[in-house]
C-alpha cells in the first residue's frame, strides 16, 4: 500500500512543521508556566490561533467540511501526518482547531445537527470561539460497554430534564467551555433494545443544575482544561436540544469515536518520536562507566526496537485512516481497534525507554517525559480500554475461521 503523498500534502506538511518550530515550540515553556499557576494560557493561545487560521492551519480534520465552513479539508490519510506533527506538543493541537474532544464534537454536529443547533453551537466552534465536552463515562458503571450508561434523559412536555453523574470528562475545565454533548437513557423500560435507549442531548455547561465536581488528576498530574466529574441534578433543556433523533445515541458515539481515535494515535507516534530524538540525543552526550551510553549495546537495542515499533504502528494507523477514506468508519472498525491497541501501548514502551537512558531527570519536570508517559497510560483507557479492542479484534478473527471452518485441515498433516 502506497501512502505516498501529494506535492500540495507535502507542502502543507512542511508548513505545519515550521509553524510549530517558529511560532508553537518557543510558546512552550510560557505555556506550561502559565497551565502551573492555575491559569489558563487563552492570552497566549489566542494570537497563535489567529496565525495558524491565517497560515491555512485550520479544521484541518474534518473530510465533510464545506466550502463556507471555516478551514482546509482533508480526507483522514491526509490529515494523519499532520496529527502527528500537532501531536509533537501535547497542547498544540488547540492552536490549530484540531484539539479533542472538539473534533469528535464537531464530527457529530456535522453529522446530526439541525440548523439551529449548527448555528448556536458548530460555527462557534468551527471559529475556535468556545470549546466543547463529551459527557459518556460514569463512575458507577463498566462505561466501555456504553450500554451500561445509566444517566437518565426524561421527557417532560417540551423539556427533557437529565438526572446523573460522568467523570473523567475532557476539556470540561476549560474556560472556554461552553457545551456538553451529554449520553443517557431515554428509554427506560425495561424490554427496551439495549441499543436503542440512549440519546445525546446538548446541553450548556451554565445550565441550571451542572456541576464541575472536580478535575480528577491522573497519575497525580493535573491536566489544565481538565478530565472533570460532573454532576447533573434536575438539569432541563428543551426537546430543542435533542442531537439526531430519540434512540440514537448509542450509534452516534460510535460513529463519533473512529476518526478521534485515528488523530489520537497519531498524536501519540509524533509523542514517541519526541522519546526517541530525546533519548538518541542522551545517549549521545551521558557517559558511564568510560563510555557514551549510545555505546552499549542494550542502549542500541532500545534504540532500534523504538524506530521500527514506531514505524510499524504508523503504517497501521494509515492504514486504517485510508480503509476509512475509502470505505466509511464502519468498514475500519476493526483496525481502528487495532491501533488503538498499538499505540497506547507504544508509548509507554518508548517513553519508558527514554526514562531509563535519562536516569533521574526522566522523572522531573525538566523533560517532558514523565507527562508524555502518563498519557500514554491513559491513552489506554480514552476512547475504550484494550481488552475491548483486543475483543473486537479477536471477533473478527473468529469469524473468519467459523466460516472457513475446516479449510486449514489439510495444513495439519505432515506426513
Amino acid at each position: 500500500m502506497d501512502f505516498e503523498y501529494s506535492p500540495e500534502m507535502q507542502a502543507t506538511q512542511q508548513t505545519l512543521r515550521r509553524f510549530m518550530e517558529r511560532e508553537v515550540l518557543p510558546a512552550n515553556g510560557e505555556w506550561y508556566r502559565q497551565a502551573g499557576s492555575g491559569g489558563y494560557p487563552l492570552a497566549l493561545l489566542e494570537p497563535l490561533k489567529a496565525k495558524a487560521r491565517a497560515a491555512g492551519l485550520w479544521n484541518m480534520f474534518l473530510p465533510g467540511l464545506k466550502a463556507d465552513e471555516p478551514g482546509t479539508r482533508l480526507s483522514n490519510l491526509d490529515y494523519a501526518p499532520l496529527a502527528e506533527i500537532m501531536g509533537r506538543v501535547m497542547w498544540a493541537s488547540e492552536v490549530f482547531n484540531c484539539s479533542a474532544p472538539d473534533t469528535g464534537n464537531m464530527e457529530l454536529l456535522h453529522l446530526a445537527a439541525t440548523p439551529a443547533q449548527y448555528e448556536q453551537w458548530l460555527m462557534p466552534l468551527l471559529e475556535g470561539r468556545i470549546r466543547s465536552c463529551f459527557a459518556m463515562t460514569e463512575p458507577d458503571v463498566a462505561s466501555s460497554d456504553a450500554t451500561n450508561i445509566r444517566t437518565s434523559i426524561r421527557r417532560d412536555g417540551e423539556q427533557y430534564v437529565i438526572n446523573g453523574r460522568k467523570w473523567f470528562i475532557t476539556g470540561a475545565a476549560h474556560p472556554n467551555c461552553r457545551i456538553a454533548i451529554v449520553l443517557g437513557v431515554s428509554d427506560e423500560r425495561p424490554d427496551a433494545d439495549p441499543h436503542r435507549r440512549h440519546s445525546m442531548v446538548l446541553v450548556p455547561m451554565d445550565t441550571p443544575g451542572v456541576t464541575v465536581v472536580r478535575n480528577i488528576p491522573i497519575m497525580n498530574h493535573h491536566s489544565p482544561e481538565g478530565h472533570c466529574e460532573l454532576l447533573f441534578r434536575d438539569v432541563r433543556v428543551p426537546v430543542s436540544n435533542l442531537l439526531g433523533e430519540q434512540g440514537q445515541g448509542f450509534r452516534l458515539a460510535q460513529a463519533r469515536l473512529g476518526p478521534g481515535r485515528v488523530h489520537h494515535c497519531m498524536r501519540t507516534i509524533g509523542q514517541c518520536e519526541v522519546a526517541l530524538e530525546l533519548m538518541c540525543e542522551r545517549a549521545l552526550e551521558r557517559r558511564t562507566f568510560g563510555r557514551h551510553l549510545a555505546e552499549f549495546s542494550n542502549i542500541q537495542d532500545w534504540i532500534a526496537a523504538s524506530r521500527i515499533e514506531i514505524d510499524q504502528a504508523r503504517l497501521l494507523v494509515l492504514r486504517a485512516a485510508a480503509l476509512m477514506d475509502r470505505a466509511g468508519n464502519a468498514a475500519a472498525r476493526v483496525d481502528v481497534s487495532a491501533i488503538k491497541v498499538v499505540a497506547g501501548q507504544l508509548q509507554t514502551r518508548v517513553v519508558d525507554r527514554a526514562m531509563q537512558v535519562f536516569g533521574a531527570m526522566g522523572l522531573t519536570p525538566d523533560v517532558p517525559l514523565a507527562d508524555l508517559w502518563t498519557w500514554g497510560r491513559a491513552i489506554r483507557f480514552v476512547d475504550g480500554p484494550d481488552e475491548v479492542h483486543l475483543r473486537t479484534v479477536a471477533r473478527a478473527e473468529l469469524a473468519k475461521a467459523r466460516a472457513s471452518r475446516g479449510s486449514t485441515a489439510a495444513y495439519y498433516r505432515v506426513s
